[in-house]
């Protein structure tokens, strides 16, 4: 398994953040505000796979590029970036290694912390 940072989905979170399509939301709620696996699952049928890959920072390249397998640490709802998400997702980044993930996670939830 070989998890690297997906540019293209940071790039995305930070255009997010500074368009203000951000939940600034405490650390525990991503529970509940994560999409459940079939609306998800529709969502990504309606917007593709692509699209689906510019919420995720992580990339398995281990994975095909066609399977939820191949996108890891999702950052929001598929319409603004969750705080919370940020939270989580730099939290088990650093628990498994992934460094630049972890320090992109940290630099985003500055980021929208600083407004």
């Amino acid at each position: 398994m070989t998890v690297k940072l997906n540019e293209a989905a940071l790039r995305h979170a930070r255009k997010l953040i500074r368009d203000g399509k951000v939940v600034r939301d405490e650390r525990d709620d991503w529970s509940e505000h994560a999409l459940p696996a079939k609306k998800e699952t529709a969502w990504r049928e309606e917007h593709g796979w692509s699209e689906y890959a510019r919420w995720h920072l992580g990339i398995d390249t281990s994975e095909n590029e066609e399977t939820k397998a191949h996108y890891e640490f999702p950052f929001g709802d598929y319409a603004k970036v969750h705080r919370c998400a940020v939270i989580s997702l730099e939290s088990r980044a650093a628990q498994y290694d992934h460094d630049e993930i972890a320090k992109a996670a940290k630099k985003l939830l500055e980021l929208i912390d600083a407004d």
